[in-house]
């Protein structure tokens, strides 16, 4: 749905750092496809140290980024475009995050939303009471909920925390940046993702072992954040960090690439991660843990394969060919392309907009507007 020019404000973990976490791919994605339809895009963003050291897109092209220190910067310096905006969107694992949301809420004269790219974990936090990012209290406060989960945890959303238009809004690929390219495969099998505690029993056992039974063949992990104690076999290379312009070429160097999910993703199910659509788009043969919802979106067996033990991968990596992988591969990229693209995820945001911008606004009503501020 196409619509008027709009004046859009991000605040978001991270756009111009893609070192240790995954949400700034999606916002590049979504932000250039909306610049590509003449809207008027702010990013703003915590000015972290761990970020400032690892900026790989320091000036983006398709929106203005700034930089806030802290919660009083952020009041001083961009109340006004906040207050003017006719969309703000906060994003989740944000600094200070339910401080922000109320000062959004308090003074945006348009929508608020919440772009959460972590659902599962947010309503972990949310059940333990965890306000990292984020409070129960706030969340019926947002005209919109975008969330990287879709399936049966959104109408837990919607009943339990009184989400309004919880949507499904998974992540995306920018299929401009994300394409094949032809190179004679380095490794059999890489894995490309920050450390996380709750993946590393996988690696273990999908990768690493895999490496010590195959010492012939070649394995790759590049991602921060690994802790130096981990035993990694002498035939898997190590990356540090992966700028978002080199992945096309590093999975073009893969015969298989493996696609890991943390723990509450996979019990969660419909969690795709943004990875899995990249390698998708790069036409790289795509090995994967089994969650719920993962045939609604690549369907095993033809889109991709699925391994649970250690033996599964040395299975897929001795004995399918060439051929196999690369009908696989092919379907995976055929169905991303139709639906999980950055054109495709700004004309369901533009649609968002159309229907919270037409839906009762009691959130600026004076009532909702006291309960708000004296909650604090």
């Amino acid at each position: 749905m196409r619509q008027k020019k709009l004046s859009l404000v991000f605040i978001g973990l991270s756009l111009s750092s893609s070192w240790g976490n995954g949400h700034a791919t999606n916002y590049r994605a979504l932000l250039r496809a909306l610049h590509a339809r003449g809207h008027d895009l702010t990013f703003l963003e915590r000015d972290q140290p761990w970020y400032a050291a690892n900026r790989d897109l320091p000036q983006p092209d398709f929106c203005r980024l700034a930089f806030y220190r802290d919660l009083h910067e952020l009041k001083r310096d961009h109340a006004p475009l906040i207050a003017q905006a006719d969309a703000v969107v906060l994003g989740s694992y944000l600094a200070e995050g339910p401080e922000v949301a109320r000062t959004v809420l308090e003074s945006a004269s348009g929508l608020v939303g919440f772009y959460d790219i972590d659902t599962p974990i947010t309503l972990a936090k949310l059940a333990s009471q965890d306000a990292e990012y984020l409070t129960a209290e706030l969340v019926p406060y947002f005209d919109f909920y975008l969330s990287f989960t879709g399936g049966p945890l959104l109408k837990r959303l919607e009943a339990e925390y009184g989400a309004r238009l919880a949507t499904p809004f998974y992540c995306l690929v920018d299929s401009d940046s994300y394409q094949p390219v032809s190179k004679t495969p380095r490794w059999d099998l890489g894995y490309l993702g920050t450390f996380a505690a709750d993946r590393q029993a996988s690696l273990e056992r999908l990768l690493l072992e895999p490496a010590r039974r195959l010492p012939s063949h070649r394995f790759v992990v590049a991602g921060s954040l690994y802790p130096d104690d981990i035993d990694w076999p002498a035939n898997v290379d190590r990356i540090t960090h992966l700028p978002p312009g080199e992945h096309p070429r590093f999975f073009g160097s893969q015969r298989f690439t493996l696609n890991l999910t943390r723990a509450a993703m996979i019990e969660a199910g419909w969690s795709p991660s943004v990875r899995l659509f990249e390698a998708a788009a790069c036409g790289c043969p795509i090995i994967t843990d089994r969650w719920p919802g993962l045939e609604d979106i690549l369907p095993p067996d033809r889109a991709l394969l699925t391994a649970e033990r250690s033996e599964d991968v040395v299975s897929i990596l001795t004995q399918v060919s060439a051929t196999r992988a690369k009908a696989l591969a092919e379907d995976a990229r055929r169905i991303v392309l139709t639906k999980h693209t950055s054109p495709k995820r700004a004309d369901a945001f533009e649609e968002v907009l159309a229907t919270a911008g037409i839906a009762d606004r009691s959130r600026n009503s004076g009532a909702a507007k006291h309960a708000l501020v004296t909650s604090k």
